[in-house]
């Protein structure tokens, strides 16, 4: 029987995962069995860490919105100016309130004026 030299397809599908490890340390970039874990790895971390990076965005928008708000006792607390926000049918996001927060103040202190009457 003849001896069978594998083809191109299998050195091409390691060469594109090869390409996607470079950059990482020592084994698991050189490695076949380590690069593919790796690989793996580093694909379920990205997909996971792109829905926790929107949790602490969110934490981190209502914690601005929220010291501002307490800091100058414009109101009472967090929750009641989003209560009232959606009352008056103000619908700003949070992203954009805690921009206003930071960068304008005294919009906020106007905006929570005008739900306050």
């Amino acid at each position: 029987m003849t001896r069978i030299k594998r083809g191109y397809i299998a050195r091409r599908r390691r060469t594109k995962i090869r390409l996607f490890t470079s950059s990482f340390r020592g084994a698991h970039s050189r490695l076949t069995r380590t690069i593919t874990q790796q690989k793996i790895r580093a694909l379920v971390s990205a997909h996971r860490d792109r829905d926790r990076q929107k949790r602490d965005f969110r934490r981190l928008w209502i914690s601005r919105i929220n010291a501002v708000i307490r800091g100058n006792k414009v109101y009472y607390s967090y929750s009641k100016l989003m209560y009232n926000l959606y009352k008056k049918q103000l619908l700003l996001n949070r992203k954009i309130l805690a921009q206003i927060a930071t960068l304008n103040r005294n919009c906020l202190y106007m905006i929570s004026n005008e739900i306050i009457k």
